[in-house]
């Protein structure tokens, strides 16, 4: 099956209230547990990679390897660049056969944001590619995104009705209350879904993404610590408020932090029970699986996607 865009995805997340999982990808085993956990539950899915990540595995392996997940699966797959910095490597991403963008203006000013959004727009759509934005600024570090407390801010509904119009984007993300990394939050967890309600009267039709949305699975994080780690305090967004999300007019959910503390926590323990293991395989081979059962968790108990490829 040959990559698709989110269009036909998110139409039928928005008509049947459930969200479609992207997963942040970088290496090979992360590929292979996030379509290997899709395909058995017969789910789209997202693959996304940063720049970052393209810097780090570049973007002819990249794509290679996405293409054998879809000579060896029959699901709906498409690749998406996360938090596009500027126009040339959206430009790149496209012209390497990606079939998402997303440009993330949010650091500008409106006019700014919708300026160089709307330039995104123009070029991806006469190549058939579709285009996420953002608007609101999300606290947290993750990749090349790095926002303090302090200058995040939620999404306002009426500027977001008038983005989406100026623009053209095809998706948005919005800023009620997640941030990115695996430190979330200091007190309980807490999401706007009135900022969400109000956003989706004002914008019905356009699919709305909430990024940041780790759930930080406590499990994984004490299995990192158990075996010579040390993450303290990580917390973020609970399972409950997500499937609310996913219900609620959320179509497109960011998953990065579980995906690395679920591959290192499986590799710690390799070395931890055996310090002999120098085989990458016996390590890989493990991280790949814990991968594969939290996107399975994700897309079953948590996104409502299961059974709707």
């Amino acid at each position: 099956m040959p990559l698709v865009t989110t269009k036909d995805m998110f139409e039928r997340s928005m008509k049947e209230h459930f969200a479609i999982g992207a997963f942040n990808v970088n290496n090979m085993e992360l590929i292979q547990g996030i379509v290997d956990a899709a395909a058995e539950e017969n789910s789209p899915v997202i693959l996304q990679a940063s720049s970052s990540a393209i810097k780090y595995a570049r973007i002819g392996y990249l794509k290679k390897m996405v293409e054998a997940a879809l000579d060896e699966y029959d699901i709906p797959i498409a690749l998406h660049l996360d938090h596009g910095p500027d126009f040339e490597t959206c430009k790149m991403c496209i012209d390497n056969g990606f079939s998402s963008v997303m440009i993330d203006g949010s650091k500008y000013d409106f006019e700014e944001n919708i300026e160089l959004t709307k330039k995104v727009v123009e070029y991806a759509h006469s190549k058939g590619v579709v285009v996420e934005a953002e608007l609101g600024k999300l606290a947290g570090i993750e990749d090349d995104v790095n926002v303090s407390n302090q200058d995040a801010m939620y999404t306002d509904p009426e500027q977001a009705k008038e983005f989406v119009e100026r623009t053209g984007c095809d998706s948005l993300a919005i800023a009620i209350g997640t941030s990115h990394g695996a430190y979330k939050f200091k007190g309980e967890a807490k999401l706007r879904f009135d900022i969400l309600q109000k956003v989706k009267e004002k914008i019905p039709n356009t699919p709305i993404v909430l990024h940041g949305a780790s759930t930080v699975i406590p499990e994984l994080v004490e299995m990192c610590n158990e075996y010579g780690g040390n993450i303290p305090g990580a917390k973020g967004v609970p399972d409950e408020m997500l499937h609310e999300a996913s219900i609620s007019g959320v179509s497109k959910i960011n998953v990065d932090t579980d995906l690395r503390l679920a591959m290192t926590g499986a590799i710690r323990k390799v070395f931890a029970e055996d310090p002999s293991a120098f085989d990458p395989r016996k390590y890989l081979t493990p991280a790949r699986d814990l991968v594969k059962k939290t996107v399975q968790h994700k897309i079953r108990d948590v996104f409502g996607s299961s059974n709707r490829a």
